[in-house]
């Protein structure tokens, strides 16, 4: 008996140590401060800061020391907002604030805040968790409970591979992969993959939230409680964006607003990207060559496969003498006679940019000793017992030194951008090492916002040395990681199950304000199954950014390394791709301005469609195409999700209606498309690379059937003119009737010179038309193919040459 009154007396002692050790925000005291578009709360236990970013944007702070952090430079970007006009009303119990957008329900107490739009519908309200309302504190970990509504669903947290609805999930976001050996346990485990957190998510009850916080978080949305959903940070402040859309698209827009919007890619970034161990890889070093890099270059070119940028991985350099593998000597291996001659090479063969591996640790060469110079002069993050390695892209002074003494050597010799690896070994364990690098308590942070800075010192300082928009490719990022500007998802075997999964990333992240993203095609390390590598090569050359790399020495990854189907297979989606460059160029465009990512998960047109909220192996790619990956061994079919609308096979021309499931043929060589009718899909003339001819001609091909809207866009594809307002933007908008068609192409607006440029209209008809006019004169139509006169073909009905100095109108009547 004397036990059990002690084991009661002590869970009542540990329950009121935990209940002291948690601090909710206590009940209102006062208005401390009202300036601008800020105004600062105090309670019993902290102050609250609701600011005002727009009429839809709210920044919600609290601080149980009464203090508010500086702003931070690498996640968010704008902090200066214009004036809001709101209003205010204050009772006994609440006072609430109006905006042309929101409505801000302040409760007294409990201190704790209900937003709702204008229609008074309840988007978001703080919630009971351990007694506590709201928000907490428990030592250092921040938190604040909400509730959860029943129509509630949850996307984004960026590069995620295991799920893409979150409702009911719980989730920790901290940069990083899975730990341990054999990697099919660690690297290799799906649910551990965090190479590119973001701490931001999307409601469909038409919100998003954004944790401004770079400590790792926690994310409990319904998984232990049905009725409410939780976020966290381990330590830092509970500091977060609310934005209402309520579309998607909207929301990702004012995020990306905060966070950054990416910048535009040199027009070549959209044709494909090949890397290469350069004849060698881990243990047979001694293999690479420059001759190997030239002539798997030329032998692109032999074969009008067409190609644009390729990358040196890590094996061109010699592995120093402190870090091995895992850290930079900027010392060529010795296998590479004359690498400024290699480069010539290469530009001479038309590609437009070559690119070195490199890892963020500075190592000792046989002549270069810059880590011992950098650690001299403090240019590396100090570490405990030694003077650190990682090179300190938090302070400028040490990028300058990293870029002068290391990165312009290279850059000097034809390099012209970098693959900034391994950004998640700053405060954890290193691939190739038991390397942690730097410890303690604001590594936590850091850590985080490391693939940031590292990522964004050669995409400036290289866009500076070559005078054109910078390039860089990332593996790891945080929020704001797309301002620099592209990530790839990682080291995924070339096996069937990790397919799909990548191809959830693509979707994450897309969802998560990245839009500039890539993949290993065809896996990274394994010998490829040759169907899953045609397989994965039709998406590869199918997503945002096209990128050919693996590892399987002596084989790797090239399309004539698996076959002859292989490669023409390869050559057709390839071409596919530069046909539809100005459909991508322009799309990259939408995605600089508005924060739209290149691929989009459904749910991102379709948030109000619960059959979208599950389909990770479909995505739209830009407005019109929709894209069907096949990630099953042996399948000849495939079902197929369409949504609201008619749909149109890009194949076969067929129609279909919409928000059903449909059967669709898929031989090897077929991954299923399919365009949203009315849908607009601009083509130009198939190149070898960009560059190799002037484009003055378009083909707008149009599948009738709804209505649409298409910006097409036009600058240099090189320069940094376009941020000074020197482009060009041509509306084209298509409308159906019953009985006719209607496309009109608007003149060009904007300061680029488009005045040369002319239209090939191209209508995806399933009969002859009765009638063709153009400006109200009536067209006669051939029934055979004629390259100045119009002609209906194969069920196309043609129309050449099409002036665009004023206003077209098209009509077309069946």
């Amino acid at each position: 008996m004397r036990m059990l009154r002690l084991g009661l007396f002590m869970a009542l002692l540990m329950n009121i140590v935990q209940a002291h050790a948690q601090t909710g925000l206590g009940n209102f005291q006062k208005v401390d401060s009202e300036n601008g578009n800020k105004i600062v709360f105090a309670t019993d236990e902290a102050k609250v800061q609701l600011e005002f970013c727009t009429p839809s944007l709210v920044r919600i702070r609290s601080s149980w020391d009464g203090d508010f952090s500086e702003n931070e430079p690498w996640m968010v970007v704008k902090y200066d907002w214009p004036e809001v006009i709101y209003t205010a009303k204050e009772s006994e119990a609440t006072i609430s604030y109006s905006t042309d957008s929101l409505n801000i329900l302040v409760h007294k107490t409990p201190f704790f805040v209900t937003i709702s739009d204008k229609e008074g519908k309840v988007l978001t309200s703080e919630a009971e968790q351990d007694k506590i309302f709201g928000s907490s504190k428990n030592k250092d970990t921040v938190n604040v409970t909400k509730k959860l509504f029943p129509d509630e669903h949850f996307f984004g947290f960026g590069e995620r591979m295991d799920f893409l609805d979150r409702r009911g999930k719980a989730l920790r976001l901290n940069v990083g992969r899975g730990q341990g050996r054999p990697h099919i346990v660690g690297a290799y485990d799906v649910l551990q993959a965090n190479y590119s957190p973001v701490p931001f998510f999307m409601s469909t009850r038409g919100y998003g939230i954004f944790l401004h916080n770079a400590n790792p978080t926690n994310w409990n949305m319904g998984h232990s409680n049905p009725e409410t959903y939780s976020f966290s940070a381990e330590g830092g402040e509970l500091d977060y964006y609310f934005m209402y859309g309520p579309d998607f698209s909207s929301i990702l827009d004012a995020y990306t607003d905060i966070t950054g919007k990416a910048p535009m890619l040199p027009k070549f970034a959209m044709g494909l990207h090949v890397g290469t161990y350069s004849g060698g890889t881990w243990g047979h070093e001694e293999e690479t060559s420059t001759d190997y890099v030239v002539a798997l270059a030329q032998k692109f070119r032999d074969l009008n496969i067409p190609l644009d940028v390729l990358h040196l991985d890590s094996t061109w350099r010699i592995f120093g003498e402190n870090g091995g593998t895992g850290a930079t000597s900027f010392e060529w291996r010795e296998t590479f006679k004359n690498p400024e001659e290699m480069f010539n090479d290469l530009y001479a063969l038309n590609l437009n940019m070559v690119g070195l591996h490199l890892r963020p640790r500075f190592d000792n060469g046989k002549e270069l000793r810059l880590l011992d110079e950098a650690r001299r002069k403090g240019y590396v993050y100090p570490e405990p017992n030694n003077l650190g390695e990682f090179v300190n892209f938090f302070d400028e002074k040490s990028v300058d030194w990293w870029w002068k003494n290391g990165v312009k050597r290279v850059a000097d010799q034809g390099a012209m951008f970098l693959k900034t690896d391994e950004g998640s070994a700053f405060g954890h364990k290193a691939n190739e090492s038991e390397k942690t690098g730097p410890q303690g308590k604001e590594i936590n942070a850091l850590h985080n916002l490391f693939p940031i800075a590292y990522a964004k010192a050669p995409y400036e300082k290289f866009a500076e040395h070559n005078k054109m928009r910078g390039m860089n490719q990332t593996r790891e990022g945080y929020a704001g990681i797309q301002r620099y500007p592209y990530i790839f998802a990682g080291d995924w075997p070339s096996e069937w199950q990790y397919f799909e999964p990548v191809i959830k990333a693509g979707l994450n992240i897309g969802l998560s304000g990245v839009g500039n993203w890539a993949h290993c095609m065809g896996g990274f390390e394994h010998v490829a199954d040759p169907e899953l590598y045609i397989r994965w090569c039709q998406f590869g050359l199918m997503s945002p950014i096209a990128h050919l790399f693996g590892m399987e020495h002596p084989n790797y990854k090239e399309p004539w390394n698996y076959g002859e189907e292989a490669q023409s297979i390869f050559k057709k989606y390839d071409e596919l791709r530069y046909e539809l460059m100005p459909y991508l160029y322009s799309t990259l465009y939408q995605n600089h301005s508005t924060g739209q990512p290149l691929m989009r998960a459904l749910v991102l047109d379709y948030q109000k469609d619960p059959n979208v909220y599950e389909i990770t192996d479909q995505y739209m790619l830009g407005d019109n195409l929709m894209v069907c990956p096949v990630t099953t061994k042996g399948a000849q079919t495939r079902t197929v999700y369409l949504p609201e609308g008619n749909w149109v096979d890009y194949w076969t021309g067929n129609t279909f209606s919409g928000k059903k499931f449909i059967s669709v043929l898929c031989p090897l060589d077929k991954m299923p498309l399919f365009v949203k009718a009315g849908g607009i899909l601009p083509k130009q003339e198939l190149i070898n690379y960009v560059g190799e001819k002037e484009i003055n001609s378009y083909d707008l091909e149009v599948f009738i059937g709804g209505d649409s809207a298409f910006e097409l866009y036009h600058d240099d594809g090189k320069s940094m003119k376009y941020t000074e307002g020197d482009f060009a933007t041509t509306l084209i908008k298509a409308e159906s009737k019953q009985d006719r068609t209607v496309i009109q192409i608007d003149p060009s607006e904007g300061k680029f010179d488009t005045s040369d440029i002319t239209y090939n209209v191209k209508v995806h008809l399933n009969e002859k038309p009765k009638t063709v006019m153009v400006n109200n004169e009536k067209l006669v139509v051939s029934d055979t193919e004629n390259e100045n006169n119009p002609y209906y073909c194969n069920r196309l009905l043609y129309i050449p040459n099409l002036d665009n100095s004023h206003t077209l109108n098209v009509e077309v009547i069946q």
